[in-house]
This record gives structure tokens, C-alpha cells and sequence, in this order.
């Protein structure tokens, strides 16, 4: 919240200081800014809603969420980076004079606000999607005035006005390759794709070795969130193993090997006719 407001607040003075100076990358930045307010509060808003309680028809509660919001996020980062990209291209067509005195020193206000946003949020946890995706929302805004910055310079020591657009390209590529691994990661979650840092394989070469465990067919692994890794599996039992000990084992080695806490097992007493993995 704190990150959102000191955002929000500093986006009208690059606003109005981006239209006085006639600087495209100021208003580029404010442009960033504006969708990052909004994004932090997206952000902000999945968290306080990740906490409530699980109901009868979201039984699995609202976690959920902050997947959705990072995934909004990145879109939104994308769009943006490709309208700088455009605006950019069409200001080294048609060129315009830029003030670069007032461009820097709002330039350099914002640089001090960003890296202010940019600490709070990165006390947080950095494998958490929702919180990267406000991170990466910052860390735009950051490049944003760091080239603005550069290009006011530029143009104050060479007149060489063309430095604005092609600085603020530079910066909106770099926010593009942060957005595209944003979407990529919060897709593949919401597709309920294996968590990265479980190995489909391994696990199921795992479970085969324990005792009284015969086979292992329809392993699933997702998660809620990539911090929250989800299993379900069927295992059949061997004939002389006892069903309550292999369900122990299995639950163990899920959760002390690969932290999963969360586990379907469905015990069989007969090998599966299809899809099953045995000794």
C-alpha cells in the first residue's frame, strides 16, 4: 500500500512536468506509473483477499487470486511496453524540442521515489508471483526515469533531442522481457502446470522405492501458487504391504523430500490397467 501511494503520488507531477517539458519519456513514465498505482493496488487487494477463508464453493479458498492479479499484471506491462515502443518510433519520425532542465529534475525525483517503492516491496517474498509482478511494475518505473535521466543529459550537453525516444525504447524493452516471464510464469500456474521447482520424474521414482509400494499411475502436481505445491496420485500397494503404513510413507516423503503438504493418495490393491509405473 505504502509502495502504491508513493507511486500514485509522484505520477501527477511527471504528468504535468512531462507536458511542460514536452518530454516523451517523462510521460511515458507517468503513463507506467499510473498502470502501476493501479497494479500495486491489484496487488495489494489479492493478498488481503488470498487470506480468506476457504467456502463451499471456492473450497479452496481465494490464494488463487494472486495468480490471476500477476497474470493481469504482465498483460498490462506488455501493453504498455509496446505503446512506449510506438510512441517512441514515431517521435524519432517526427522530432520535437524538449526542455531537458525540468525533465531532469523530475527525472531525478522520481528516480529517489522509485527506488523508494522499489525496497519496500523487495523485502517481500520473491518467489511470490503476485509480489514479483509489483516488483517488476516498479522496476519499470525505475528504468523509466533512470532514462530519463540519461536522456536529459544527453540532450542538455549535445541538443541531441532524439536521445529521449531512444532511451525510452531501451527502458520499454527491458520492461517487455520482465512482463513476458511475468505472463509466462502466472500462466503456466493457472494452467496447473507442474510447480518449477518439482520434478515429475524424480518423485515418481521416489515413491517407487518405498516399502510396499508396487506402482504409482496418475500423478498430478499443480499448486494454488507456486509456494503452495499440490499432489494427488494412486499407488498401487504390494501384497505385502499394509495400506495404512504405505499411506504414511507416501505422505512423508511428499511432504519432507518436496514440501508437500497438500495430498491426494488413492491405495490400490491391484495393478492399474493403463498409465501405471512399477519397479
Amino acid at each position: 500500500m505504502l509502495a502504491m501511494w508513493l507511486t500514485g503520488g509522484f505520477m501527477l507531477a511527471e504528468v504535468v512536468g512531462g507536458l511542460v517539458a514536452g518530454s516523451l519519456a517523462l510521460l511515458a513514465d507517468a503513463g507506467h506509473m499510473l498502470s502501476d498505482t493501479v497494479s500495486l493496488a491489484l496487488a495489494w487487494g489479492a493478498f488481503r483477499l488470498g487470506h480468506r477463508a476457504a467456502t463451499r464453493k471456492l473450497t479452496f479458498g481465494y490464494a488463487r487470486f494472486q495468480v490471476l492479479a500477476a497474470f493481469v499484471n504482465g498483460l498490462t506491462l506488455l501493453v504498455i511496453g509496446v505503446a512506449i515502443v510506438m510512441a517512441a518510433l514515431k517521435r524519432l519520425w517526427l522530432p520535437s524540442e524538449v526542455l531537458a532542465g525540468p525533465m531532469l529534475a523530475i527525472a531525478v525525483l522520481g528516480l529517489v521515489v522509485n527506488i523508494a517503492a522499489f525496497w519496500i516491496l523487495h523485502k517481500g517474498d520473491q518467489d511470490n508471483l503476485n509480489l514479483r509482478g509489483a516488483l517488476l511494475h516498479v522496476m519499470g518505473d525505475l528504468l523509466g526515469s533512470v532514462a530519463a535521466i540519461i536522456a536529459s543529459l544527453v540532450i542538455m550537453t549535445t541538443g541531441w533531442n532524439q536521445a529521449d525516444p531512444l532511451l525510452s525504447m531501451l527502458a520499454a524493452v527491458l520492461i517487455l522481457r520482465g512482463a513476458w516471464s511475468l505472463v509466462k510464469r502466472s500462466a503456466h500456474t493457472l494452467l496447473e502446470g507442474t510447480p518449477e521447482q518439482l520434478d515429475h520424474e524424480e518423485i515418481q521414482a521416489g515413491l517407487l522405492t518405498l516399502e510396499g509400494v508396487d506402482g504409482v499411475h496418475d500423478l498430478h502436481l499443480w499448486g494454488l501458487t507456486p509456494q503452495s505445491p499440490v499432489a494427488s496420485l494412486h499407488v498401487v500397494v504390494a501384497d505385502t504391504g499394509i495400506p495404512g503404513e504405505v499411506l504414511e510413507r507416501v505422505q512423508a516423503y511428499l511432504l519432507d523430500t518436496h514440501a508437500i503438504s497438500h495430498v491426494t493418495v488413492q491405495l490400490e490393491g491391484e495393478a492399474c490397467l493403463q498409465g501405471c509405473v512399477s519397479r
